[in-house]
């Protein structure tokens, strides 16, 4: 299985055709055979998780069964080119599942012939939730600690926060120098491993998912800076 992802930033005055193409290009991924799960989504301020609603960024992620097929999709399909004639800024990364667990609206998009782990070389995570609307208060109070620390943790290369509803449907996608810097901010860092046992504690989400990826190849632009100049943080004292 190959996942695709892209996010897109639209012109100022392109912004109406954002929102219209949420809704019209649904029907050409529907009516795609090839395509076995997508999401047409919109972010944060700087495609950033926790912070608000950005109207510019935009993102659209699909999972194929190979990559023949994903490059045809990018090749010419009308989605591609609704986002490409309306936006100047791209960001794109092919990827490959490594191991996943939980649901996406009732869905297992990031299924893997078996899991294993890459010891070396870069990784991406994506973490999705919906959440409960009773704990959408608290679950704000509390992302934004998690979100800084991210940036600041070692191994840290980039993040990006999407999502179908910009209030209880989200999503964080990261990249990280190699596996071991994504664990230690995941399961290490205080902000981070305490968000997880409020999360279970209080019970935030309906639903779920965590999954790692092999990173197969990635191009454009981000935020201005093209993904090549993006580099791990190292802290100062390294």
């Amino acid at each position: 299985m190959i996942a695709a992802l892209t996010i897109t930033k639209y012109r100022g005055f392109s912004i109406p055709f954002a929102f219209l193409g949420m809704a019209i290009l649904r029907l050409p991924l529907w009516l795609n055979r090839n395509c076995r799960f997508w999401k047409l989504m919109g972010s944060g301020k700087n495609a950033q998780v926790d912070l608000a609603t950005d109207y510019r960024h935009w993102a659209i992620i699909t999972t194929w069964d190979d990559e023949e097929h994903c490059d045809q999709f990018y090749a010419g399909s009308f989605p591609i080119k609704w986002f490409r004639f309306f936006g100047y800024e791209e960001f794109t990364i092919l990827l490959k599942p490594l191991s996943s667990h939980g649901l996406w609206s009732g869905k297992e998009p990031f299924k893997s012939s078996m899991n294993h782990k890459i010891d070396q070389g870069r990784i991406a995570v994506i973490t999705r939730a919906k959440i409960r609307f009773s704990k959408l208060k608290e679950f704000r109070q509390n992302i934004k600690r998690a979100a800084d620390q991210m940036r600041r943790s070692e191994g840290f290369i980039l993040s990006a926060g999407v999502g179908e509803n910009p209030f209880l449907d989200q999503a964080t996608f990261s990249i990280w120098e190699n596996a071991e810097s994504m664990k230690d901010y995941a399961y290490k860092s205080f902000d981070h491993a305490d968000i997880i046992k409020l999360t279970r504690e209080r019970n935030w989400y309906a639903e779920d998912l965590f999954a790692r990826f092999e990173i197969l190849k990635m191009e454009g632009v981000f935020n201005g800076k093209s993904v090549y100049e993006y580099q791990p943080f190292h802290h100062l004292n390294h």
